[in-house]
C-alpha cells in the first residue's frame, strides 16, 4: 500500500507565506506576535476550507517558536515546531467541538488549562466548530474564556458565527476569512502541479477553481480527483468531462444563434445540452453568467471584475464588440426572468426554449405580413371608362347638387328606407374613393342582408302552446341523462307570457338555490335547447320559484285551537260536546 496523502494535507500551509488569500489576517497576526500584544481569546470564522483551523495552528506554532524569523515565520527547526509538525506537542491542544459539544467536555478542558505548557510560553486550545456547543457548554466556558489564566490562549473556529452567544463573541478578538479569488487558487494549483510535474492548461484550472467556489480545500480535493480520472496529462475536454461542466463554447455558440437569429440551431443545442445530463437551471444560470462577462468585457475599465484567463478574455471581449450593448441588456433581462420563473413553471423545458426563442428575436424581430395590395394594382391598366368610374365621390357629390329638384327623395320615403339601406348611405358617405364595381358588390351585399332579414322574420313565428308542450316534453326526455336537471324540468306546468315578438315560457322550482343556479349555469342552454326542439326563436325562457302558502295556513298549537279543529272537522264529535256540555277552553 503507497503512502498516498492527498494535496489538502500534503499542501496544507505551515506558515504565514504559504497561506493562499487572507493576507489581511496573517499580517494582523503577525504584527500582534511582533509587539507583544496576543489576546487570550480569537475567534476565526468564514466559509469552509479558507484556511481558519490553518491559520489557528500556524499563529500557534508561531508564538511558541523560539528562533521566529525576521518576519515573524516559525523557524520549524526549535523543539517546539519540532514536536508540532509531529503531532506530539503538549502545548497545542486541538477540540472537536462538533464530537465533544458537553458540559463534562469542557470542564475537562477547564481542568487542563490550569496546566502550564511543558515546553514554549503558551498553552493553545484550538476549538474547531466551536458553534456545536450546547447552551449549557456555552455558559460554563463563559468564565474561563474571560479570565483564563496567563499562560492560555483560546482560538475558536467557526463557519456559523450567527449560532455563537453575544456574549462569547464580546470576549473574543473576531477575524472574518473572506472566499479566496479564483486567480489565488488558480495560481495556487498551478504551483502544486508543477510539484507534481502534472501537465494541466489555464482552462482547466480555471473551470476547477470556479467549482470549487472560494474554498481551497474543495480545490484541491477536484484537483485530485482530476488527476486520478485523467493522469499526468490533463486535457481540458476531459475536466470538463470528470466534473460535469459546461463548456464555454456552448454559450459562445449560443450568442452567435442569438444574433444570427438561428432559432433551430438554439433549441437544437438545448436539446444536446440536456442530452448530456446537465440540468435546466444550471445552464440558464450558465448563460446568465455568459452574458454578464459580455458586458464587462465590452465596458472599458471593468477587466478587474472578469475572473478569466487571458485567452478566454480575449474572446470574450472579440465576441462582445460584435454585440450591441442594448442586445446585451436585453437579453441578460430575459435570463434573469427565465431563472425567476423556473420552479413556478409548470413545464420548466418549454419556459426555456420560449426564453432561447425570444432571445434569437431580439435583433431580429417578426417581420409582420405584407399588406395585401389591392386588386386592382396586380390587374391591366385601366380603361378610361374605369377610371371614370374611380373618381371621388365629391365630384360624384357635385353632380347630384346639378341635378334638379324633384328629382330628390321626398321625407317619407327617406324615413321610409330600411336600416340596411340607412347603413349603406352612412359607408358610402364614410369612404374617400368609391368605385361603381364596389358599390354594385355593396348593393349585392345589402340584398342579401336583407334576404337573411326576411328569412329570420319567417323562421321567428310564434309557436302555439301545445307545440311548445311538446317540445317542453322532448326536452326533458334530452336530460334525463341528468335525473336532477330533468325532475326540475318537470316539477311544474309552463305558464306563458305574452310579448310583442313572441312569448315568454316560465316554469318553476322549488327553491331560490335551484332557481339560481339554473340562471346562472343552464337556462341558456335549455332555452337554445327549446327553441331548437319547437323550430322557432320567437320563444324565451325564464325561471321562476314556487310561490310557499304555507304562510297562509293557521297552525294550532295550544290545546284549545287543536279541540276546534277537530270540532270544525267533525260534526258528529262538536254534537258530542254539545250534548254532554264539555267546556273546551
Amino acid at each position: 500500500m503507497t503512502d498516498y496523502v492527498v494535496s489538502a494535507r500534503k499542501y496544507r500551509p505551515e506558515n504565514f507565506e504559504s497561506l493562499v488569500g487572507q493576507d489581511n489576517i496573517a499580517r494582523t497576526l503577525k504584527n500582534s506576535i511582533l509587539r507583544g500584544q496576543l489576546a487570550h481569546a480569537y475567534l476565526f470564522c468564514g466559509p469552509r476550507g479558507v484556511g481558519k483551523t490553518s491559520t489557528a495552528r500556524i499563529f500557534a506554532k508561531t508564538i511558541n517558536c523560539s528562533n521566529p524569523g525576521p518576519d515573524m515565520e516559525p523557524c520549524g527547526k526549535c523543539e517546539s515546531c519540532i514536536s508540532f509538525s509531529e503531532g506530539r506537542s503538549y502545548c497545542i491542544h486541538e477540540l472537536d467541538a462538533a464530537s465533544n459539544n458537553g458540559v463534562d467536555d469542557i470542564k475537562a478542558l477547564m481542568e487542563q488549562v490550569r496546566i502550564p505548557p511543558q515546553v514554549g510560553k503558551y498553552s493553545v486550545y484550538i476549538i474547531d466548530e466551536v458553534h456545536m456547543l450546547s447552551q449549557a457548554a456555552f455558559n460554563a466556558f463563559l468564565k474561563t474564556l474571560e479570565e483564563p489564566p496567563a499562560h492560555a490562549i483560546f482560538i475558536l473556529a467557526t463557519t456559523e458565527k450567527h449560532k455563537i452567544l453575544p456574549t462569547i463573541l464580546s470576549r473574543c478578538q473576531t477575524y472574518d476569512f473572506n472566499r479566496i479569488t479564483v486567480d489565488n487558487i488558480v495560481g495556487n494549483l498551478r504551483h502544486i502541479a508543477d510539484l507534481e510535474h502534472i501537465t494541466i492548461d489555464d482552462e482547466s484550472l480555471h473551470v476547477i477553481a470556479m467549482k470549487a467556489d472560494g474554498a481551497m480545500r474543495d480545490a484541491l480535493t477536484i484537483f485530485d480527483q482530476t488527476v486520478a480520472f485523467c493522469g499526468t496529462d490533463v486535457k481540458y475536454q476531459d475536466v470538463l468531462a470528470n466534473l460535469n461542466v459546461l463548456d464555454y463554447e456552448h454559450c459562445f455558440s449560443l450568442v452567435d444563434d442569438f444574433l444570427a437569429g438561428d432559432c433551430p440551431s438554439a433549441l437544437l443545442k438545448f436539446d444536446e445540452i440536456l442530452t448530456k445530463g446537465f440540468n435546466a437551471l444550471y445552464f440558464v444560470s450558465a448563460l446568465s453568467s455568459h452574458l454578464r462577462d459580455l458586458i464587462v468585457s465590452k465596458s472599458s475599465g471593468l477587466d478587474a471584475l472578469l475572473e478569466l484567463p487571458d485567452s478566454l478574455k480575449k474572446r470574450y471581449k472579440a465576441q462582445a464588440d460584435r454585440c450591441p450593448m442594448k442586445f446585451l441588456y436585453d437579453a441578460l433581462a430575459l435570463t434573469v426572468q427565465c431563472e425567476t420563473g423556473y420552479r413556478q413553471s409548470v413545464n420548466p423545458r418549454l419556459h426555456i426554449e420560449f426564453a432561447l426563442m425570444r432571445l434569437c428575436a431580439l435583433l431580429n424581430p417578426l417581420q409582420p405580413e405584407q399588406a395585401r395590395q389591392p386588386a386592382r394594382e396586380s390587374q391591366a391598366p385601366a380603361s378610361p371608362a374605369a377610371v371614370q368610374e374611380e373618381k371621388p365621390v365629391m365630384e360624384k357629390e357635385s353632380a347630384v347638387e346639378k341635378e334638379p329638384v324633384g328629382k330628390e327623395q321626398a321625407p317619407a320615403e327617406v324615413a321610409a328606407e330600411s336600416p340596411v339601406s340607412a347603413e349603406r348611405q352612412r359607408r358610402r358617405a364614410a369612404k374617400s374613393v368609391l368605385s361603381i364595381k364596389e358599390l354594385s358588390r355593396e348593393d349585392a351585399a345589402d340584398g342579401s342582408m336583407q334576404a337573411a332579414s326576411r328569412q329570420k322574420a319567417e323562421k321567428a313565428e310564434i309557436p302555439t302552446d301545445e307545440r311548445i308542450e311538446a317540445g317542453w316534453q322532448e326536452l326533458i326526455r334530452t336530460y334525463s341523462s341528468q335525473p336532477r336537471l330533468a325532475s326540475a324540468l318537470g316539477a311544474s306546468k309552463l305558464e306563458y307570457e305574452a310579448r310583442d315578438d313572441g312569448k315568454t315560457v316560465i316554469f318553476r322550482v322549488v327553491n331560490v338555490a335551484q332557481k339560481q343556479w339554473i340562471e346562472e349555469k343552464r337556462l341558456r342552454e335549455l332555452e337554445a335547447a327549446l327553441q331548437k326542439s319547437v323550430g322557432s326563436s320567437a320563444i324565451s325562457l325564464r325561471v321562476d320559484v314556487i310561490p310557499d302558502d304555507s304562510s297562509k295556513v293557521e297552525i294550532p298549537y295550544t290545546q284549545t285551537e287543536q279541540a276546534q279543529v277537530l270540532m270544525q272537522q267533525n260534526a258528529e264529535l262538536r254534537e258530542l260536546i254539545v250534548d254532554l256540555g264539555f267546556d273546551i277552553k
